[in-house]
């Protein structure tokens, strides 16, 4: 399945869309999974309590939330995937920020969360078909289909991605 199109999400997310360069959910996986794992495996240990300036997140509460998002992001996937029609709710990313206490974890228990969150998103949109992925459902209030949803997960990471070189490295 091609590229999300608009009304396939809200436009909030169009970001997090216009970063991933790929034609489908699979080639998606193959050009951008490798790449993220060891991108984020290899933060190093030295910048894991590291937060650019007062009151923005560390490291570890950065890659905390990216795993939170991506497992709440794929669990919206697979409801739509499997054509359930209930709503599903929004969440608050500060709120999860502040209770996951990452502080308390080490990096390395972390990273590997991170890890097995990224293998099982990976291993459920290979199992999709271009139909399922069509599906579309609402959370947050909006319309979204399965496809936007992956491009979304991988998209967010990408943000990420820049933001960690930019300001945390």
């Amino acid at each position: 399945m091609s590229k999300p199109q608009a009304g396939d999400f809200p436009p909030y997310f169009e970001g997090y869309i216009s970063k991933v360069q790929a034609d489908s959910a699979v080639k998606i996986i193959t050009q951008y999974s490798k790449e993220l794992e060891s991108f984020y495996t290899g933060l190093p240990e030295s910048k894991a309590d590291y937060a650019y300036a007062p009151g923005k997140w560390t490291l570890k509460d950065l890659l905390q939330h990216i795993v939170d998002t991506e497992r709440i992001m794929s669990y919206r996937l697979l409801r739509i995937a499997r054509k359930d029609e209930t709503p599903l709710a929004s969440f608050d990313e500060n709120s999860y920020a502040e209770n996951a206490k990452a502080t308390d974890r080490s990096f390395s228990s972390i990273k590997e969360e991170f890890i097995a969150v990224r293998k099982s998103t990976d291993l459920l949109l290979q199992s999709l078909q271009q139909e399922q992925l069509a599906y579309a459902g609402v959370a947050s209030g909006n319309r979204m289909t399965a496809n936007a949803l992956a491009y979304i997960i991988f998209g967010h990471m990408l943000h990420h991605k820049s933001v960690i070189e930019e300001r945390y490295l």
